[in-house]
């Protein structure tokens, strides 16, 4: 197995290439290294990856349509991990053609690239935010996700539709992975875990949305990582779609989360906890794009690999916690 792993400097990407890895996969990794957060920070990931056997990186950007052609003529791939993406909700009401050109030209760039090369299997990273509106508790893939309130969210329903298209076309297997509040070491700066901490440390207020009224379905990465790696292995049997007349297409869409929404007051008091601080709390209203709750419905992922995430919120983050003091000499 080479697998291609895009986004392989960040959060998800550099835990996932690294499991590969030692499963005894050949990985090459390509990211643009974008400055959206601390490249310093991506560059300490790659470290983590240089020089075990079987790795290769190359620097680049997947928009490039030319370049990302090359990539996949030269490059052998037999599985793609697509997990390269301009993350965050609120950024996307302050630079939204980020989101158009990094999530969905070049999802159509990668989309193209696994056509031609024929890989066996191509799983990429969707997003619990593409339930937006709904209100059904816990999200399951058979709801609607055509009320997105995020750009971030609609470019993330846009890549499911787009990777649908293409099994249904060109017989191209497609598994796309809705992660639910994915944290743990290495994680991003400008996710909530962080900015806590850092905060928290640094005796400064925190800032806490909703006046405190969020649930979110916090997810350890070594359980995401497994989940992907798990569905790399096995592509979807092609199913016939009734819309279609029936028609055989490879493709499915899984959502992988703990299944155990967290009240944001709860997590706030197990990082104190593990800090040994108080944290200073800054109650704002709700942000717009921001979903109140989520949960996800794991019963197909389990019955399709056989395995449900399991971490418990206060297990994950004391190794969060852990990293971020040895990281940041905190």
């Amino acid at each position: 197995m080479h697998v291609l792993v895009t986004g392989a400097a960040g959060f998800i990407g550099m835990h996932t290439a690294r499991a590969l890895l030692a499963g005894g996969a050949a990985v090459t990794g390509v990211d643009s290294l974008d400055p959206y957060y601390d490249v310093a920070l991506k560059e300490a990931r790659l470290a983590e990856l240089d020089g075990q056997g079987g790795f290769r990186f190359a620097r680049m950007d997947l928009a490039d349509a030319d370049a990302t052609a090359r990539l996949f003529r030269d490059g052998g791939f037999t599985h793609v991990v697509h997990l390269a993406a301009q993350p965050g909700v609120r950024y996307s009401l302050v630079n939204p053609a980020a989101y158009l050109r990094n999530n969905v030209d070049a999802f159509g760039h990668v989309l193209e690239g696994c056509r031609h090369a024929q890989v066996a299997h191509l799983v990429y990273a969707s997003s619990s935010s593409v339930y937006g509106a709904s209100h059904t508790l816990p999200f399951s893939e058979d709801q609607r996700v055509d009320r997105p309130v995020s750009l971030y969210a609609a470019t993330k329903c846009a890549n499911e539709l787009m990777a649908y298209s293409y099994a249904h076309l060109f017989a191209l297997p497609v598994t796309g992975l809705r992660f639910f509040t994915v944290y743990g070491p290495w994680g991003r700066p400008d996710m909530s875990p962080v900015l806590f901490t850092q905060a928290i440390l640094a005796g400064l207020p925190i800032r806490v949305f909703n006046h405190g009224r969020m649930r979110r379905d916090f997810t350890y990465v070594d359980d995401i990582v497994e989940g992907v790696v798990r569905t790399l292995a096995r592509p979807p049997e092609p199913a016939g779609d009734p819309a279609l007349g029936h028609a055989a297409v490879p493709a499915a869409v899984y959502n992988i989360g703990n299944s155990e929404p967290i009240e944001l007051t709860d997590f706030i008091a197990t990082l104190e906890r593990l800090l040994g601080r108080p944290a200073v709390r800054d109650y704002q209203p709700m942000q717009p794009g921001d979903m109140p709750a989520t949960y996800a419905s794991i019963a197909r992922l389990a019955a399709a690999v056989g395995f449900a995430p399991r971490t418990p919120l206060a297990d994950g983050l004391a190794r969060f916690v852990a990293w971020y003091r040895a990281y940041y000499g905190a």
